[in-house]
């Protein structure tokens, strides 16, 4: 479970492909491939992310640019391609959309202008004549009607392929509170049959020929028809934060903080900040320029710029994530830069995730709906992972001094083991009382059944090479905890220390004892010994330490050799006091097993004792 989510919209930002781009006359955009066709430059925390590994990403385009990398860092995290279900390719319905409101009625919009009665009735409530009604440039349309407007102070209403309707106003004209006053006004006007999803306020200055927008836009936007994830967490005594145009598409709804930005640059700052403040819900957070300034503007290099802008502020925000932290990047349409079209295209959009619950690789595959956002986030704020409870207890075993077998986790880890084996196993450890019977994966759930608490349960991952990714090993270790396993033998990935990528060993063991924590099982971690310099041992006792694991194992009794007093001796010595010692592997006979509880271990690994 999470306590913070930072939702970041990549306004525009689609990957192609969608299955009714030709519904849309938008058959072959595809945003993030015009981006590719810029340059060669890396985009190394994107594609640590998996943007580059999503299913589909078959334009030449990007293929060419994925082979002119000279490495691709592997994901990290959840990725996949999302589709919009909703009636429409605009930035308020897909944001509705991602906040789990679906429209099957696309937002009206006025290619020829607005209809007569329209602008006979802002007429009326303004008091003003109304020049322009075309679609137009915002920055183009006040220099073609700047000079009238200032003449006969007649508004410019004006509209695009997005749906809006803008009303421009000089501020020494119209003054700014006035003008806003008539979007509040033209707001109510525009309802029905005409409810278009923005009115804007476009206040400008300067002379002619030099006429400037000003940064005092004001948008008044169409409530969503229904409560939206906004809505929904609010009400759930959750932060609300809201970052950029969010609090327009969403009319200010649901929100228990709203930051205005000038552009991505300060969108991108005040991120930074959040991630910095403690808060309890969504940080929601749009970069608008990707959209409005490249995207419509057909302007590939800046796009492509602006997007390495941001893949540089995810090199400086990832490594500042909380481990309650979950981090989200998604699009809400595309707006691919290299068509003729300067409209939003129909495309499908990626969807990046990492951290809370998404702390492995993980190819989602095709998602249909950009809802499955919403879901994500309700599952990371308001879906607590439930603590199994296990016969007996985790962690219940006292050992006895005056019972050797109490400090003993029976093991019969043979390919060879049946039914019977496994049954055997546990009538012998009950009777004797060990500590635990350790059996394979696939025997776990026979173990609990058979056991009916008589004896707790441990079983064994990646093993017994360790080399398995994490993302398996974490699959395994959950699914062993659900079959009723309460302890958990993990292998490290004795290669990658070799390698000495000792962060990443880290990393796997933090995410594997967090997964069994979370569910309440314990962690014992398995080093392999006989593989590794003293260096290396110590190094793993501070990285057992430090990642909170519950055991340091000596080793898997596969290896070629298993637990020497010396190598128990020295993980007593440079572990941290919560984490607790397993000898095994070659341990046969109860002098042999004393020896090793002298040196420091708690636990003993053994299929016999002589």
């Amino acid at each position: 479970m999470a306590k913070r989510v930072f939702l970041v919209v990549l306004d525009s930002l689609g990957i192609g492909d969608a299955p009714d781009a030709a519904s849309f006359s938008d058959e072959g955009s595809n945003t993030l491939a015009a981006v590719c066709s810029h340059s060669n430059d890396a985009f190394p925390n994107l594609t640590s992310l998996g943007l580059f590994d999503i299913d589909g990403l078959n334009d030449s385009r990007i293929t060419n640019w994925k082979k002119a990398q000279q490495t691709m860092p592997s994901p990290k995290g959840s990725y996949g391609r999302i589709r919009e279900l909703s009636n429409g390719k605009d930035s308020t319905i897909g944001h509705w959309e991602m906040a789990g409101v679906y429209s099957s009625t696309p937002l009206p919009t006025y290619p020829d202008g607005f209809p007569s009665s329209i602008i006979d009735a802002l007429k009326e409530i303004t008091g003003r004549d109304i020049i322009c009604n075309k679609p137009y440039s915002g920055t183009q349309v006040i220099n073609d009607y700047g000079d009238e407007h200032i003449k006969t102070g007649a508004l410019i209403v004006y509209t695009s392929a997005d749906s809006v309707l803008q009303i421009a106003a000089h501020e020494d004209v119209v003054p700014l509170e006035t003008l806003y006053d008539y979007c509040s006004k033209a707001r109510d006007l525009m309802c029905g049959e005409h409810a278009v999803g923005r009115i804007i306020a476009r206040p400008f200055t300067g002379t002619s020929g030099n006429y400037t927008r000003t940064a005092n836009r004001h948008d008044y936007s169409l409530s969503a028809p229904a409560a939206t994830m906004p809505d929904i967490l609010k009400a759930q005594g959750l932060d609300v934060i809201s970052i950029g145009k969010i609090k327009d598409l969403f009319a200010s709804r649901g929100l228990t903080e709203m930051v205005t930005t000038s552009g991505n640059t300060e969108g991108i700052a005040r991120l930074e900040e959040y991630i910095d403040k403690d808060f309890n819900g969504l940080c929601y957070v749009n970069l608008v320029d990707f959209d409005m300034k490249y995207g419509h503007r057909n302007d590939i290099p800046g796009y492509a710029t602006a997007l390495h802008e941001f893949d540089d502020a995810l090199g400086r925000i990832i490594p500042l994530l909380r481990p309650d932290d979950l981090f989200i990047v998604t699009a809400d349409h595309g707006c691919d830069p290299s068509t003729i079209s300067t409209d939003h295209s129909r495309e499908c959009v990626p969807l990046l995730m990492y951290g809370a619950g998404h702390d492995v690789p993980n190819n989602m595959g095709y998602k249909a709906g950009f809802g499955v956002v919403a879901a994500s986030v309700y599952d990371a704020l308001l879906a607590p992972t439930i603590p199994h409870t296990f016969e007996p207890n985790c962690g219940a075993n006292v050992p006895n001094p005056d019972n050797i077998m109490s400090y003993v986790d029976m093991t019969n880890l043979k390919v060879t083991a049946t039914d019977d084996d496994i049954r055997k196993l546990i009538d012998n450890a009950a009777e004797v009382g060990a500590a635990s019977v350790c059996v394979q994966p696939c025997y776990v759930r026979l173990a609990s059944e058979y056991s009916r608490g008589r004896v707790a349960i441990c079983t064994v991952i990646g093993f017994p090479n360790g080399y398995a990714t994490t993302a398996s090993k974490k699959f395994e270790t959950i699914d062993a905890i659900n079959n009723g396993a309460s302890e958990i033998d993990m292998v490290i990935n004795v290669a990658f220390v070799k390698s000495r990528r000792f962060a990443e060993v880290a990393d796997e063991i933090g995410i594997l004892a967090q997964a069994c924590h979370e569910r309440g099982a314990i962690l014992k971690v398995i080093i392999e010994t006989c593989c590794l310099t003293d260096t290396e041992k110590k190094a793993l006792c501070q990285i057992v330490s430090v990642q909170n694991a519950d055991f340091i194992k000596t080793s898997t009794g596969f290896g070629t050799a298993g637990a020497t007093v010396e190598d128990v001796a020295l993980m007593r010595r440079y572990c941290g006091s919560n984490v607790r010692i397993k000898a095994a592997g070659g341990i046969r006979s109860k002098e042999a097993a004393n020896a090793m509880l002298e040196a420091g271990a708690i636990r003993i690994g053994a299929s016999s004792l002589g």
